[in-house]
Parts: structure tokens; C-alpha cells; sequence
């Protein structure tokens, strides 16, 4: 028997559940973006196979209940709201329940609240207020008020030029932090809303806000970058709405009655770091009866209130704090802190000493030479210093600035500080964990966590391309590329679909989106840059794919086509894309430090080939939109480029323009060859080119993601494995190797001698290069969507690179779904869930020919498997070094021979040398130092070949 029957097990006789009910695409539904928001709900099943008929849906508020009776349908993913929209302020009650396929109901879901947020310009009466100075430090705004008895509710509407943090009778409201987050402000400006009702009290009250600068004038962009890029001066909007039991509506407002002060922050830069003297305080500032006599006067600032936008994303919030390591001295005598991981956030300390005395803390990520490595931070200072105002001991952590760091340094501490004083907190978008990996390799599983890490630094309100440089920008191609993988391991629909509103906000009338979201570099960054600018289709298309998000491809079509719409006529009749500026293959690992485009793929490929790929994504979002017109229009100029890419690169046998590995990737990846026979010839060459670099990186951004779906679509998985596997330089593993607990932005950041790369770009978080963890999850662990949102799931492992299990888990918009794999004693097991109301299709490992098709729950597989040996010559003296690398078992022998008797040799023999043709009795025969190592080589191959039962000829 080579296969158990499927064992969807039910584990009890209870009924199906319904589970978290949301509105949107945030858990929190007060304050919604939408007059209709989208409902959602999963089911918690016992039952397998559970599938569901129907729903209804109940809504209630004061006026009475309503009720959709109930529907027929299997959808319970971002399902249409059935009743009237909501009006602002509306707070509505909303309950579900389902029926299966034999129509038995579930109960009631939990009651979910929805409240709308202020949906109309007109329905604020609050304005923008400044303080009438605008240098110097941060301000604090104050506004004292009334409430009398009756209160029933309270909601603070509040948002700013600049980021705030605001408190209510002294105590902080909310928990977010650097709100309102980053937007293209002159189009769209989040505002936040939070329920006050149980903090307020009945008497006199006070609301108290402090500013800093945040995104909106700090200073910004690489090359020294520039401050005021949205505006010189902050100022706060803020509108609480009182309601009583009697029906009247009282609202405080800002506007000419506030009062502003100097607060004890004299710095706040998001590079540079803050500063802050407690000497400075005003204890009370934010409460009630406080003597603001000295405070002075805020002016109304005009700003136009259509650019206010609720919130569809999480808010970024102190995640988690870490603990030091330790705290050793560097060489030259610094005191130096280890968190044990490359994170980001700020350090908050604990200190005792006097008044006066001040406490500096800068940041970096790696040590060179054991002293602070501070140099790949170009021009941001990354410090933060805090002086005390003496006493009982102190706690301070900073509020309007982030660091991307491992190590700090501390100076003019108090005597010395130990590891009870100081803890790092990690600062990020508050997004839902829905995928983990996990499998028998220790430093593949080290590589996945990094990418997690990287990831979490990365995701702060914007999608950034690095967080710790004076940088730190939206760069398009970098979640391009890392969106499948993003969206696997964090819910991150809402975060993306914010994005891309300023990603559509920001195009220009010809239809370019810059390659920076939010743009903050004017017109240097609208230039059209392949995979760089076409995240504009590229990304809402992952969405729907990921998450079924209809409506992200109903709000961004325009933005689609627009950006389609100018290539087509940029490129003209020959549908090739050959001119103007490019990123190319961004950092491929042969460009020399200080020309990262300097790419072996020739650019006008990679742009050709984007072209073709977001034609075809428009027309596949056409489709689903049911615009079948436009939809046969851009299938049809899709297939233009198609052909113009294969007559322009591709010879008749498959071999590229440009003979390089990227090329090749594209060329597979895309679809862009003609034929299965040029696609066979494709593969074979692109695998070659593999094994010629030594099964070594060969790809920079553009090629790097795609490579091991293009070996593992060419039937060369084994080399798609060879690649992950690898430890020396330029690898994945070769990072993990030299200690990263992130993933990097070139592959030699670090060199091997501990010193960083010469290149002026240099970050230690860089996330695109992780984008692999998406082949991982699908290809290795075998976990892959197969319809939108995970409707319907793909279930094929492709075991390889001697791992003996792995396995993957996700939280699918349906619920949770895993695969996972183990082999031992000859036989490989397979085990899969299932969530409810999906079905799958199932691939065994050997079985390419017999799918399986199973519904939701628990299943499992066990069958003979003997992993796939790829034929291997026998050893000789006559083979070439290429052939060489090939065989794991015999180089990894040879080189540590080599490394033990003569390590010159080694060197020569490590993959990706130059001599990869040469013949081993060739190289042997170099110098004596080599010959002396015939013999030993000669009886290595023997004791190989005979326990391999090969006798060389």
C-alpha cells in the first residue's frame, strides 16, 4: 500500500462555531473608515468536511433590529454589507450566524460593535491649531473643560501635523505610538479615534497634548536628506464629543482657547534621535487646575479637512521589550550594550544620579573591530540623550524617534549601569502573526526568524526599505517583491491598502508612481523603474490573491491601468521597454560595492519582462471586476509584449540576450518563452548557470525572490535546494553564519573579517532579500493558496536539500491551514488541515500524476520515499572541477583535505572559482604543494567510489 487513506478526522460530535466577526480589515471597529465596511467571520468547526450554505446577518441599534433573513451563499470573507450605509458617529450592533451544507445552523457569533468614524469634511468643527512659536522644543497644548452629570458616551477624534501623544487628566490616551503614522499628507492624513467615556469625570477635566516632529517636518531622505518637506509648523486637530442621556451633544474642540507651552523635549528627529531634559517638566500639565499662566496663545492654522482619512491598518505600538544581553567595554574604553538581536525601537533606562548630569545613548546594529559600527548610518546620528533632574531613581524612554539597533553606547552614566537598567523596546505595526515555518535545518529555520525580525523592524506604519539609516523610505520594488512573503507571515491587508492609497494619490497625470511611498523626494523619484513602480499592480494583485480582496482591485484599478496605460505608450508599437532610467537587477552580488545597478542581466530585460507581467495582472483584475472589455484589451497588449520580449532576448534554442541567471528567471517566472520545448532548453541553461556560480547567489533584487520558483519549475529543485543551503558568500546562509539575526541588504554587508562592506549603502535589515521565505512556506513546506484568499488550497512539498521535515502553518482568511512533512525509516508522512468552508487539492511527494482532492480537516499520508538522487559521475582525477561541486559528499571531503594539508588549494577548488572547467589532475598539477596532495585525493575517490559500488573506467 503506498499511500494511507485520507483520515479527516472529526474530533467530537459539537456543532460549528462562528469566530472572529470583524468589520474592515482591522479587529478594531470603532471609528471605521467606511460607510459599508466589509464583514468577515471564520468558523470553528467540529466537523469535517464543513462547508457552508448560507447566512444571515443581524443589525442592531436604538431604533430596533435588523435582519438580512437568511442568504445562500458560501462566502464569509469581506462579504458586502447588506444594509443602509452608516452615517458618521452610527453605532450599530452585528451578529452572524451560518448554515452547513446539510442546513444545520450554528448559534449566534458574538455581538460585534461597529461605530463609523467622522466621515464628512463638515463634520468637524475643530481646526488645526499651532502654537505661535514654531523652533525649539516640542509643545505642549492644554485645554481644560467641563462635564456634567448624564454622560452616556465620549470619543476623542484627533490627529496632527507632525506625531502626538495624548493624555487625559494626566494619563495617556491610547496606547499607540508616533500617531497619526505617515501618509502622503497633502493627500490623505489619518485621523485616530478612542472611547473616553469611563475616564471622564464629572466636574472640571483637562486634555493635554504633546507634539513632535515626526515625518511631517523632521528631517528626511538620504544624502542629508531635507526638513519641512510637508510643512514648517505642527499643529493639532482634535474634537471630543461629549453625549448625555438627554440627547445634547457638547464638543471641546481645538481652536483659539488652547494654550501651548515649551515641553521638556528640546530634539525630536527620527534620524538624529531626541533629547530630553526632566529639569523641564511641568508635573500636572495635563490635568485639571493646572496654572497655565505662563502658557501662551495658538493660532488657527487652515488646513483642507477632505485630505482626513480613518485608519484601515493597525496602529504602531510598543510590541515587546528585550533584555540585554550584556554590557562589556569596546577597545577603546566605550560602554557597550548587547540586546542579543537586531531590532527597532529605543532602549528605555533606569537611572539614579544628579540633577543635571546627562545620559547618552547611540545606536547601531553591528560592532566592526569591537567598537560601535556606526559608519552605515551615513549621516543619522541615531542618539538620544536624557538628562535628569536628580534624585529617586529615574525611567525615560524617548516618544517621537526610532532606531534600527542591536548595540548601543552609553555615556555619562553614573557609575555603571547593569542589566536590571536598561531594556529595548520593539516599536512596530501592531499586525496580526498568521504564518510560521519551521524544519530540520537549524540555520534554515534561523534564516526564516530573521526574515520574521526584518520584517517587524520594516513594517512601521509605511513598508520602509530599511530603518535604521537616513533612509528609511517606502521604496516600491522592495515590498514588490516581499508583499507574498509579507502577507504570509502578518495579516497586512489593511497596512498595504493604506499604502497603496498614497501609492494612487501620488502618480502623476501621466500615470507614474514614484519609486518612493510617500514620495519625499519630489521629482527625483517619478522616474519609471521596472519592479520598482510596478508595485502598483504588482502588490494590489498580491492582496487579492492572498486575502480576496475584491475591493483593493476595485479602488486601485485606475491606478493599475494608468501605470499600464503609460507603458504602453512609452514603449510604442515595439512593446519593448528599452529606454530611460533603471534600477535593473538592483545589487546583483557581481556589482562592484559602489554600483549596485551595475547588474549581469541587461536592464531593458527586467523592464520588458515587467512590462508583460503587469499587462497580464490588469487584465486578470479586469476579470474579476467583470470588465470584460478592458480585460481582453490588456491580455491582448500582455501578449504583445510577450512576443516582442521573445523575438528582442530569446534565441530559438532558449538562450538569452543576456546569459546570466536573472534573465533566465525572468524568462521562466513570467511565462515570456515560447513553447515547451524553448522552456526545457530555458531551464537547462539557467540551472547550468547555477552550477557554474558554484550554487552561489548570482540574482540581486529582481532575480533573488523568483530563482527557486524557476529551478523548481524547470524540474530542478534539487539546484532551487543547493542554493538554499549554501553557506559561503553570497548566500542566504551565509549572513546566519556570521551571526545576523536579520536579513541583510547586500550579502556581504558584513565581510568575512568582521570588518563592513566598503559600499556607502549598507543596512543590516533590509527585508527584500528574504522575499525566499515565500518558496519556503509553499515549495518546501508545500503550502500555498490555490484560489483567492485561500478558497481552495495547493498542498505539494518538494522535499530536498537533506532536510528530513519541515512544515508550515497559516492563518488563512478561512481560519488555519498547515502542511507539514516528515521523513524517516524510508517512508515520508504528510499531514495537512484543512480550514472550514475550503477544499484542497493535494500533491504527494512522488505523486505528481495523482492529485487528491479533500474538504476541511485533518489529514494524513504515509507512503515508501526514497529521496530523488540525481545521477553522479564516477570520481576520477579527469573530472572536471564543475562536476565536482555536484557531488556535496566528495567536495565537502576534498576541501577539507585540502584545508587540513594545503588551504591555497582549497580556495581554488571552493565553488564559484574561476577554474570550474579545469580538470582536477590540471589544477593538481599547479605546483607541487598540489601534487603532494595526489595521492591522499586518489584514495578519497576510492574509499568513495567503492562504497558507492563505482569502478572508475
Amino acid at each position: 500500500m503506498t499511500r494511507a487513506a485520507s483520515s479527516a478526522e472529526q474530533t467530537g460530535p459539537g456543532t460549528a462555531a462562528i469566530t472572529h466577526l470583524r468589520a474592515g480589515r482591522r479587529d478594531d471597529a470603532l471609528g471605521v473608515a467606511s460607510p459599508t465596511p466589509l464583514l468577515s467571520w471564520r468558523v470553528a468547526s467540529a466537523s469535517a468536511g464543513w462547508m457552508q450554505s448560507g447566512y444571515e446577518i443581524e443589525c442592531r441599534d436604538a431604533s430596533g433590529t435588523r435582519t438580512t433573513g437568511r442568504i445562500s451563499s458560501s462566502d464569509f470573507v469581506l462579504v458586502p454589507w447588506p444594509f443602509a450605509p452608516l452615517a458618521s458617529r452610527e453605532r450599530v450592533e452585528v451578529r452572524v450566524r451560518a448554515w452547513n451544507a446539510e442546513d444545520a445552523p450554528t448559534g449566534w457569533s458574538a455581538t460585534l460593535d461597529v461605530e463609523a468614524g467622522l466621515l464628512q469634511p463638515e463634520d468637524w468643527t475643530a481646526r488645526f491649531v499651532a502654537p505661535e512659536f514654531s523652533e525649539g522644543p516640542a509643545p505642549l497644548l492644554r485645554r481644560e473643560f467641563d462635564v456634567r452629570s448624564g454622560l452616556t458616551s465620549a470619543r476623542l477624534y484627533v490627529t496632527a501635523l507632525g506625531v502626538y501623544e495624548a493624555q487625559l487628566n494626566g494619563e495617556r490616551v491610547g496606547d499607540h505610538v508616533l500617531a497619526p503614522g505617515w501618509t502622503s499628507y497633502d493627500h490623505r492624513l489619518r485621523y485616530q479615534t478612542f472611547d473616553l467615556t469611563g475616564r471622564l469625570r464629572e466636574g472640571r477635566n483637562a486634555l493635554g497634548v504633546m507634539l513632535g516632529n515626526g515625518w511631517y517636518r523632521g528631517r528626511l531622505g538620504f544624502s542629508g536628506g531635507r526638513r519641512n518637506v510637508y510643512g514648517e509648523h505642527l499643529a493639532l486637530l482634535a474634537q471630543l464629543e461629549l453625549r448625555y442621556v438627554d440627547g445634547t451633544v457638547e464638543r471641546v474642540v481645538t481652536d483659539g482657547d488652547w494654550r501651548a507651552s515649551p515641553g521638556p523635549i528640546l530634539a525630536s528627529e527620527l534620524y538624529d534621535g531626541e533629547s530630553y531634559d526632566a529639569r523641564l517638566e511641568q508635573p500636572g500639565w495635563a490635568e485639571a487646575g493646572f496654572d497655565d499662566a505662563g502658557w501662551r496663545a495658538v493660532r488657527i492654522v487652515e488646513r483642507d479637512l477632505t485630505t482626513l482619512v480613518a485608519p484601515e491598518g493597525p496602529p504602531v505600538r510598543r510590541m515587546e521589550t528585550v533584555r540585554p544581553v550584556s554590557i562589556f567595554q569596546s577597545p577603546s574604553g566605550k560602554t557597550l550594550v548587547d540586546f542579543g538581536q537586531n531590532l527597532v525601537g529605543w532602549v528605555r533606562l533606569t537611572v539614579r544620579g544628579e540633577a543635571g548630569r546627562t545620559v547618552t545613548l547611540r545606536h547601531a546594529e553591528v560592532l566592526e573591530h569591537g567598537e560601535l559600527g556606526t559608519r552605515p548610518l551615513r549621516t543619522a546620528q541615531a542618539t538620544d540623550r536624557y538628562t535628569l533632574k536628580g534624585g529617586a531613581p529615574e525611567t525615560w524612554e524617548p516618544r517621537f524617534t526610532f532606531h534600527g539597533f542591536r548595540y548601543a553606547e552609553v555615556g555619562g552614566w553614573p557609575g555603571e549601569p547593569g542589566l536590571d537598567d536598561l531594556e529595548a523596546v520593539v516599536v512596530h505595526s501592531d499586525l496580526e502573526r498568521t504564518g510560521w515555518f519551521e524544519c530540520s535545518d537549524p540555520l534554515v529555520n534561523k534564516l526564516h526568524q530573521n526574515v520574521v525580525w526584518g520584517m517587524r523592524g520594516n513594517f512601521l506604519d509605511i513598508p520602509s526599505d530599511c530603518p535604521q539609516r537616513d533612509e528609511r523610505l517606502g521604496w516600491t520594488g522592495d515590498i514588490q517583491v516581499f508583499a507574498p512573503t509579507a502577507s504570509f507571515l502578518y495579516d497586512v491587508n489593511g497596512f498595504l491598502s493604506s499604502w497603496l492609497g498614497d501609492v494612487a494619490a501620488e502618480q502623476n497625470e501621466e500615470g507614474v508612481p514614484p519609486f518612493i511611498v510617500p514620495n519625499v523626494q519630489g521629482e527625483r523619484s517619478m522616474a519609471p523603474a521596472a519592479a520598482w513602480t510596478d508595485a502598483a499592480v504588482i502588490v494590489p494583485w498580491v492582496l487579492y490573491e492572498r486575502y480576496g480582496d475584491k475591493d483593493v482591485l476595485t479602488r486601485q484599478f485606475g491606478s493599475m491601468c494608468a501605470w499600464v496605460d503609460f507603458l504602453d505608450r512609452h514603449c510604442g508599437p515595439a512593446r519593448v521597454w528599452d529606454q530611460g532610467f533603471q534600477f535593473g537587477d538592483w545589487l546583483d552580488p557581481t556589482a562592484p560595492p559602489d554600483q549596485p545597478g551595475a547588474a549581469k542581466t541587461d536592464a531593458e530585460i527586467v523592464a520588458t519582462a515587467y512590462f508583460a507581467r503587469s499587462a497580464q495582472f490588469v487584465a486578470q483584475a479586469a476579470a474579476v471586476l467583470g470588465y470584460e472589455d478592458r480585460a481582453k484589451h490588456y491580455a491582448s497588449l500582455a501578449a504583445e509584449v510577450r512576443a516582442a520580449f521573445a523575438r528582442r532576448y530569446v534565441t530559438p534554442d532558449g538562450r538569452m540576450m543576456s546569459d546570466a541567471v536573472t534573465a533566465y528567471t525572468l524568462a521562466l517566472s513570467f511565462d515570456l518563452l515560447s513553447g515547451e520545448a524553448q522552456r526545457v532548453q530555458a531551464g537547462e541553461r539557467l540551472a547550468k548557470l547555477v552550477r557554474d556560480g558554484g550554487y552561489r547567489i548570482l540574482t540581486g533584487f529582481v532575480g533573488t525572490p523568483l530563482i527557486c520558483d524557476a529551478l523548481t519549475g524547470a524540474g530542478r529543485a534539487d539546484a532551487a535546494y543547493r542554493l538554499l543551503i549554501q553557506r559561503e558568500c553570497p548566500s542566504w546562509l551565509y549572513p546566519v553564519t556570521m551571526g545576523a539575526t536579520t536579513v541583510w541588504e547586500r550579502w556581504d554587508s558584513m565581510l568575512p573579517d568582521g570588518s563592513i562592506n566598503p559600499g556607502e549603502m549598507t543596512s543590516f535589515n533590509h527585508y527584500a532579500l528574504g522575499a525566499v521565505a515565500d518558496w519556503l512556506h509553499r515549495t518546501v513546506a508545500g503550502l500555498a493558496p490555490a484560489e483567492p484568499g485561500y478558497r481552495r488550497l495547493k498542498i505539494q512539498p518538494i522535499p530536498g536539500g537533506g532536510l528530513t521535515f519541515a512544515s508550515a502553518r497559516h492563518v488563512t482568511p478561512y481560519g488555519e491551514a498547515s502542511a507539514a512533512w516528515v521523513i524517516r525509516d524510508g517512508q515520508i508522512e504528510v499531514q495537512v488541515v484543512v480550514p472550514p468552508n475550503t477544499s484542497a487539492t493535494v500533491i504527494l511527494p512522488g505523486e505528481e500524476d495523482t492529485p487528491l482532492e479533500i474538504l476541511s480537516g485533518e489529514h494524513r499520508w504515509e507512503r515508501p520515499y526514497r529521496p530523488v538522487q540525481r545521477t553522479l559521475p564516477t570520481l576520477t582525477l579527469g573530472l572536471p572541477l564543475v562536476d565536482l561541486w555536484d557531488d556535496e559528499e566528495a567536495l565537502n571531503a576534498v576541501l577539507a583535505l585540502a584545508r587540513e594539508k594545503h588551504p591555497p588549494l582549497a580556495g581554488a577548488l571552493k565553488p564559484g572559482s574561476g577554474l570550474r572547467k579545469l580538470p582536477l589532475a590540471v589544477i593538481l598539477g599547479f605546483s607541487v604543494e598540489n601534487k603532494a596532495l595526489v595521492p591522499d585525493v586518489l584514495a578519497l575517490f576510492e574509499r568513495l567510489n567503492g562504497a558507492r559500488g563505482r569502478v572508475p573506467a
